[in-house]
């Protein structure tokens, strides 16, 4: 139980300490934020009209309980089912759009800020604040909760929502660490250009909570994404090693299982001779929201079906 509360103190704290991993995102003094570009955000009352471009923060804006703050989502907003109500806006939008909601908050990630930045400093020179946030670690995701729970005036569900996830996860790590041995996988983020995922990623700290292996750990991230190169020649050269051929499936990669099995040369990786390649919902894997707890289950329940779900229970529902 101490180890317990000790993690939780950790991360807490690591939530609401300055920047790290390169990424400046966090809270500041009593009432402000730093976001993903560096704004510095003074927060003199919760947020109340908000749009959110990226799924991941309708999503836990939801979590929240903050929903009743939310004017309008992006269209990637597909989770819960209940946000299928609410208003639709695209960076594509012109201003006009985005200001008939009379929106106080518009929350974007770093891809929209650069790619639009037209549109961001007309709202912005209309007194909308603008906040781009996106994690791409787990002690990044922590901050990001805290962060948006000062936004929206939800810091203590915020923390309770960080309490609880750091001890469903240390109920399964401790499980898992004990296994032998462990299944070694290789995680796919992007077939098309035989992409991976970074090491400190939250997909990797997902499969490596569900007791899995990762081959990739060489991998080195991409620009200081959660996103890493390492071309098929490497993936083959680890072909012998690969237990399991995961590959997270969406937008970001469109993939099948065929197209996996079909591609030249892969014939000689073992899990896809054995018949273990398996594709997972990008959406419970690379989001930064508490759905990640689903992916672990999901990617445990394909590398060790006798110990997923049974063991976990009340964790994989």
């Amino acid at each position: 139980m101490k180890m317990y509360y000790r993690l939780v103190f950790f991360l807490l704290i690591l939530a609401q300490t300055g920047p790290g991993w390169g990424v400046p995102l966090g809270l500041e003094g009593t009432a402000g934020i730093v976001d993903s570009a560096g704004r510095h955000i003074t927060v003199t009352a919760p947020f109340t009209r908000v749009i959110s471009l990226y799924a991941a923060h309708t999503e836990n804006i939801y979590a929240l309980g903050a929903e009743g703050q939310l004017r309008g989502v992006s269209r990637s907003s597909n989770y819960p089912p209940a946000a299928a109500g609410k208003k639709v806006y695209s960076p594509h939008s012109g201003p006009e759009k985005f200001l008939a909601a009379r929106p106080d908050l518009i929350l974007v990630r770093p891809m929209i800020d650069r790619a639009y930045p037209g549109l961001i400093t007309q709202l912005e020179k209309t007194g909308v604040t603008v906040a781009s946030l996106q994690p791409v670690t787990i002690d990044g995701m922590y901050r990001y909760w805290q962060v948006l729970g000062r936004l929206l005036g939800r810091e203590q569900r915020a923390a309770a929502m960080a309490t609880v996830f750091a001890r469903r996860i240390r109920t399964i790590a401790h499980v898992t660490a004990a296994l032998s041995p462990k299944k070694r996988v290789y995680f796919e983020s992007i077939h098309q250009k035989m992409k991976t995922f970074a090491p400190t990623a939250m997909a990797v700290f997902s499969l490596t909570t569900a007791g899995g292996i990762n081959v990739a750990a060489d991998a080195a991230a991409v620009r200081g994404t959660n996103i890493a190169f390492y071309g098929k020649e490497r993936i083959l050269a680890k072909g012998a090693q690969i237990d399991v051929y995961l590959a997270q499936r969406g937008r970001m990669n469109p993939v099948t299982i065929e197209r996996i099995r079909n591609e030249p040369g892969f014939d000689t990786i073992k899990a896809v001779r054995d018949g273990q390649i398996h594709l997972i919902d990008e959406a419970i894997v690379s989001r930064p929201t508490p759905r990640l707890l689903t992916g672990i289950c999901r990617i445990g329940a394909i590398l060790y079906p006798d110990l997923f779900p049974a063991s976990f229970q009340d964790i994989c529902k």
